[in-house]
């Protein structure tokens, strides 16, 4: 295994670590949660063969459900997360193509880029995970609230990470 692997592999339990120690705590008027470790899969290198993508995505996701007694809903959101990253990545792909050995973050492309990449799919993972949560669309307003206020909350901190983590050099 080389030392990006081993890298990666820290950080998958950190993000796990992160999720169940301390955002699954961390909700905000009983409407808004965090779900950061949606941003290990944003955030994997834009070289990541899509079948490893799915793969990682549902050993996260269902490394999460443990915890939270939720049977599949958060695997299940994040493989459909990893499924669609790379087809949105194809389609916002900037004029001078992506930069080899660079990650889809902040540092590498811009805020603006950044959010039109990361913003469409976690607002999928959070609609997914939500109505699977809910069971259909009976509550539907309800749902989009909680969707939406998730959305906000979960977008904030991983921006505030993604400025911490910040290349002072660039």
């Amino acid at each position: 295994m080389n030392r990006s692997g081993i890298f990666v592999g820290i950080y998958f339990v950190l993000y796990v670590l992160v999720q169940v120690m301390l955002f699954k705590q961390l909700v905000l008027f009983n409407m808004a949660f965090c779900f950061l470790y949606v941003a290990f899969i944003l955030l994997l290198p834009l070289e990541t063969n899509p079948l490893i993508l799915m793969l990682v995505a549902f050993l996260l996701g269902i490394s999460v459900d443990v915890f939270y007694d939720s049977l599949g809903l958060h695997a299940s959101s994040l493989v459909l997360v990893a499924y669609f990253r790379n087809y949105w990545l194809g389609t916002i792909t900037p004029q001078g193509g992506y930069d080899t050995g660079e990650g889809p973050t902040l540092a590498a492309n811009g805020l603006q880029w950044f959010m039109v990449y990361s913003v469409p799919l976690v607002f999928a993972h959070h609609f997914t995970l939500f109505f699977a949560e809910a069971g259909g669309f009976g509550i539907f307003w309800f749902t989009m609230q909680k969707v939406m206020t998730s959305l906000i909350f979960t977008m904030f901190v991983i921006l505030f990470l993604q400025y911490f983590s910040f290349d002072r050099s660039r």
